[in-house]
């Protein structure tokens, strides 16, 4: 059931992508030559005035097919023939939607919420020794770990999480003042709560009561964080601290949504953590594709902004076919990469 909802989820996700494009080009003046809800052969189809509307057998995506979308055409309501703000706005839609899916799927989650853990220090476990004037106080707001910024309790474990384990370098707000605390000695340490020895940080941290305003703004810090996530990945891959074994792909994916879905206690729990993993997805989609590689739209907007710009200089046309040759090239290498990544994907999952 889980594997299911896993694949339906990639299905939902490619599928308002395609409809973030469809979207802006039909209000942009673009013609849309077929929108197809799935993949493979089509099961319904009905002709627009325009536009082919197919629904496939396939639930793992679909498309939006513009009309001069990889060349040139004649036709004044090509995507070729429009102008680089709106062909911009075209290829942003389909990130866009992804991201817009994301929040509304936190804010249904966090709408059941009562109050939100905050990055405001409440208190001290006894044995803390780093308190004062000179050290932390009750009502300071972290707001600075190791020079990125906190909005949450979420965000300060995660820095923390990547500090050197001994000391770090603190921005607090207090009595509406920024204080620098540079190599500040704050690290997981043994401390008794309830009873029970712990490893914490010795900090008590405040709660606020889950407004409709709160809810939206710790939906917005929560997307925030996936960001910050995706971001540390690609820079974790880039400094070789990850390496290409280390990448899930769609069926690392599946497998992971899976195991989300069997190790939640009751199956309302399943479908909240589901969802909120989900929603990480298409956060991770959103910013992903966003990227300058050639094939993604990224990359797409990357190469119209440079073509844009040769063509204002030498006023002359740049033939589209060598940027077609570009994406096609990036494209072979993706899924080369994607082929890679499903072998590893599959055999962690057959090593246990």
């Amino acid at each position: 059931m889980y594997i299911l909802a896993a694949i339906l989820i990639f299905g939902f996700l490619i599928a308002i992508h395609e409809l973030g494009h469809f979207i802006a080009a039909k209000s942009l003046g673009v013609r849309v030559n077929e929108f197809a809800i799935g993949m493979g052969p089509a099961l319904l189809k009905k002709q627009g005035k325009e536009t082919l509307y197919s629904l496939r057998l396939l639930p793992i995506g679909g498309f939006c097919a513009m009309e001069g979308e990889d060349g040139d055409s004649n036709d004044p309501s090509a995507f070729s023939s429009k102008s680089v703000w709106k062909r911009f706005i075209i290829l942003v839609a389909g990130s866009g939607m992804n991201f817009i899916a994301g929040v509304l799927v936190v804010m249904i989650i966090f709408s059941q919420s009562v109050a939100f853990s905050t990055n405001t220090i409440a208190g001290f476990m006894d044995g803390f020794e780093a308190q004062g004037e000179n050290g932390l106080m009750v009502g300071d707001k972290i707001v600075e770990v190791d020079g990125e910024r906190i909005s949450t309790l979420q965000d300060f474990s995660l820095f923390m999480s990547r500090s050197n384990g001994e000391t770090v370098d603190l921005v607090v707000e207090r009595d509406g003042q920024k204080i620098e605390l540079k190599d500040f000695p704050l690290a997981l340490k043994e401390y008794t709560v309830d009873g029970q020895k712990t490893m914490k940080y010795g900090l008590y941290f405040g709660v606020v009561e889950a407004t409709f305003i709160e809810k939206l703004k710790y939906s917005l810090y929560n997307a925030e964080y996936f960001v910050k996530l995706v971001r540390i990945g690609l820079t974790d891959l880039i400094r070789g601290n990850l390496g290409v074994k280390d990448l899930n792909g769609p069926v690392g994916i599946v497998s992971t949504i899976n195991e989300v879905g069997e190790s939640s206690a009751t199956t309302l729990d399943a479908v909240i953590n589901i969802a909120y993993f989900g929603a990480f997805i298409a956060i991770n989609l959103a910013v992903m594709n966003m990227l300058p590689i050639p094939a993604l739209d990224g990359g797409r907007i990357f190469f119209m902004l440079i073509t844009s710009a040769i063509e204002k200089v030498t006023k002359k046309k740049v033939d589209p076919k060598y940027e077609g040759y570009i994406h096609a090239m990036g494209l072979v290498l993706l899924m080369g990469l994607m082929v890679v990544v499903m072998f590893n994907d599959i055999l962690r999952i057959f090593n246990g």
